[in-house]
């Protein structure tokens, strides 16, 4: 078998098995806030999530041409096949390793750090698309404050709106009405983040001349959607004992305000083609309701924890690609 073919079959064997990890992965952030106030119980959840990545990740494809195109310029990537393997090994590393200490951190900044690493340790600094990496960091840096933000916002106004309201009756409703946000929520999650995967694979099929412009195949979008809803049938635990609990003790309306800033910042992102961390823009939209109801109610030192991790991801992942980069070279 031909080298280069064979480097692509495992190339789409990797990236369907992170868009699987990413499921369960980041999956449990899209839900977490429903489980925790007994919403939804988390077997419900866990299927209405899974079927909403799927619609979800079939109904766009800007965010997929993104990742194939600004990061890196495919069809100018020296060894590109091999760059993108190490890319998603050590993407996938990393996924893993922060899945089993419950850590919430971002799949999005563990792919595009690996891509950047691994092609950096292939062609040096000018093998990155500047302006794009630079577009697409921006976009995960504001995001996250921006949900901050609005998680505040809107909570404020529940505040307001619900004043009068008895407390009881008040938070039967919203936990009614959180079903409708978790799978809102969970649409947004496809929308975004099975995207990521097309990316990768389009890059590949590129690299390895399979196909000569950056469109996303149907084969493509739907294998990744595929994969996407089966992970997240699998759940992750873990993490939504994190987002769910850790930050703050969430009531319903609570729960309904970060889902409904999140699923807004995440589609909005989607709209104009830009990957954002949907693990980031939900803790910090779920960071901005608490503030808003009580900054002393917010358990600072998980945030603190989750703040740590976010930083470290992006440069982490890069130099882990990069020393699978040598690896795999040796080899292929």
């Amino acid at each position: 078998m031909d080298t280069l073919f064979l480097i692509t079959i495992l190339v789409v064997i990797f990236a369907l098995a992170f868009d699987f990890i990413n499921g369960f992965h980041d999956t449990a952030n899209s839900i977490a806030t429903a489980v925790s106030t007994k919403a939804l119980k988390p077997r419900q959840a866990i299927i209405l999530a899974a079927f909403m990545n799927f619609v979800g990740a079939m109904t766009f494809t800007g965010v997929a041409k993104t990742i194939t195109k600004d990061i890196v310029d495919p069809f100018m990537l020296e060894n590109g096949s091999v760059v993108i393997l190490a890319a998603l090994t050590a993407a996938i590393f990393w996924n893993l390793l922060t899945w089993y200490y419950g850590i919430p951190s971002s799949s999005s900044h563990a792919l595009i750090g690996s891509i950047a690493g691994a092609a950096i340790a292939a062609a040096g600094f000018q093998a990155l698309n500047y302006e794009g990496f630079f577009k697409i960091l921006q976009a995960l840096i504001v995001s996250p404050l921006l949900a901050f933000a609005i998680g505040f916002i809107v909570y404020g106004l529940f505040k307001v709106i619900f004043k009068n309201n008895n407390l009881a009756k008040t938070n039967r409703s919203f936990r009614t009405f959180q079903i409708f946000t978790a799978a809102l929520q969970s649409y947004t999650h496809g929308t975004n983040d099975a995207q990521k995967a097309m990316g990768i694979i389009t890059m590949a099929l590129i690299a390895g001349n399979h196909q000569q412009t950056t469109d996303i195949q149907l084969w493509v979008q739907v294998s990744c959607a595929l994969a996407m809803g089966l992970g997240t049938s699998i759940g992750g635990w873990k993490i939504i004992k994190t987002v769910g609990g850790k930050i703050m003790k969430i009531r319903p309306v609570n729960g309904v305000a970060a889902d409904l800033s999140s699923a807004m910042i995440i589609f909005g992102a989607t709209v104009i083609h830009l990957p954002v961390s949907t693990t980031h823009v939900i803790s910090s939209s779920i960071l901005g309701v608490g503030t808003s109801h009580r900054v002393k109610g917010v358990k600072w030192d998980t945030a603190q924890r989750m703040l740590i991790t976010w930083v470290i991801t992006l440069p982490v992942s890069a130099t882990i690609a990069a020393i699978c980069y040598y690896i795999l070279n040796i080899f292929f």
